[in-house]
């Protein structure tokens, strides 16, 4: 174990009530340490190619309607999932479904409050609790100003669509995650355009905000990712398996390198410097899950810059370590062919308590037809034996 120091360059926005980002550097101790491999454009590792599987399950599908970029939450029944979508690429009215057998079949659409339909961006639903143990939904629409909406009742009635602040940004809240003193932190990114009602400079920062009362209200963010070279954004959260570091999984928009990981090891106070990771774990909205033995299961878009799967929705497995120590991972997954590039998942990733995994995406699924939204089902078992066969053969 070593203490380095993490510094950002700092940058102040005009008008926006208190939202500063100045220069510091704050000391953080890791236990990253000694040489990493290099890193490559492309990855090694076995594919496990799901696509000729007709195990697909339809959440919704419109014949015209662009439906994309789904988030969804598992109950606590371990069976409901409520799952949101926007009417359109990254924007449009909030449609909302509910599946009550663990994504196996879905209902109709749901009835939503009116300012829905005004939503900019794409939704994001979670999970939350207050220090007094009490559960509630929270629902994230951004660009600015980022807007809430709120469950008390698990999702049968919900608010209206509130300002948060006077701030936005994009993709928020891309990720959330508890914090050890039960309070919550979340991450989205900007690139200039949304953090304040006046348009500020163009660069890409990631934002971290914080919730005291259960998600009912958040901090103004904080900048605590930037480099100047690449841009970095949407980030996707994983917390180790002893509970001592959090890592934030990033997308590399500029495309000129893989994708980018963070590490905290006091619960969010600071940050280590943006670290390239493996093509393996190259790619758009990373969304993680532990598996019953301790691997991770993260799903995203394929980016990966030399990659059979280019453009697809795919899968990683592998270990904390791994992400740790800069390797590529046991095997990948492509769970659809997307027939229009680049155009598909930013996944919802949920597991079961018998271990069976739950994602659901969008996609051009369909050659010649608008993206729908998709959902699998799938057992470690099972891809663990096609990972064998894969290798054997």
């Amino acid at each position: 174990m070593f203490k380095y120091y993490v510094a950002f360059v700092g940058v102040i926005f005009s008008g926006l009530c208190g939202i500063v980002v100045s220069s510091f550097a704050s000391p953080i101790d890791t236990h990253i340490s000694g040489d990493l491999p290099p890193v490559s454009r492309g990855y090694s590792i076995p594919v496990i190619d799901l696509n000729d599987i007709e195990d697909v399950i339809t959440v919704d599908r419109q014949k015209g309607q662009y439906l994309g970029h789904p988030t969804a939450v598992l109950m606590e029944d371990d069976k409901t999932i409520l799952c949101v979508y926007p009417k359109g690429h990254g924007k449009g009215g909030i449609v909302y479904k509910k599946s009550t057998d663990g994504g196996v079949t879905w209902s109709e659409r749901l009835a939503t409050p009116e300012n829905w339909k005004s939503s900019l961006e794409v939704p994001t639903i979670h999970r939350v609790m207050d220090k007094n143990g009490t559960e509630r939904l929270i629902m994230w629409s951004g660009l600015y100003p980022a807007r809430l909406a709120v469950s008390e009742d698990a999702g049968d009635t919900w608010s209206d669509l509130n300002p948060a602040g006077d701030w936005g940004g994009i993709v928020v809240m891309g990720a959330l995650a508890r914090l050890s003193d039960g309070t919550h932190a979340a991450w989205f990114h900007d690139d200039g355009r949304f953090l304040s009602a006046s348009k500020g400079s163009s660069r890409f920062d990631v934002f971290q905000t914080h919730s005291g009362d259960g998600g009912l209200t958040w901090s103004n963010p904080v900048a605590i990712a930037h480099m100047p070279a690449v841009h970095l954004c949407e980030p996707g959260v994983v917390r180790s398996p002893d509970g001592k570091t959090l890592a934030l999984l990033l997308r590399e928009n500029s495309r000129r390198k893989n994708s980018y990981v963070i590490f905290s090891e006091n619960e969010g106070k600071t940050w280590s410097e943006p670290r390239e990771l493996p093509g393996s774990l190259t790619g758009d909205r990373h969304t993680a899950v532990y598996t019953d033995d301790g691997r991770l299961f993260i799903s995203f878009r394929d980016t990966t810059h030399e990659s059979p799967t280019k453009g697809d929705w795919v899968a990683w497995v592998g270990s904390w370590d791994d992400i740790v120590k800069g390797r590529e991972g046991q095997y990948r997954i492509r769970l659809l062919d997307n027939h229009v590039r680049g155009d598909c998942a930013y996944p919802a990733v949920l597991k079961q308590k018998d271990g069976t995994i739950v994602t659901i995406t969008y996609g051009h699924w369909t050659p010649g037809e608008s993206p729908w939204i998709a959902c699998r089902r799938l057992t470690m078992s099972d891809l663990d034996q096609r990972y064998r066969k894969e290798i054997a053969e």
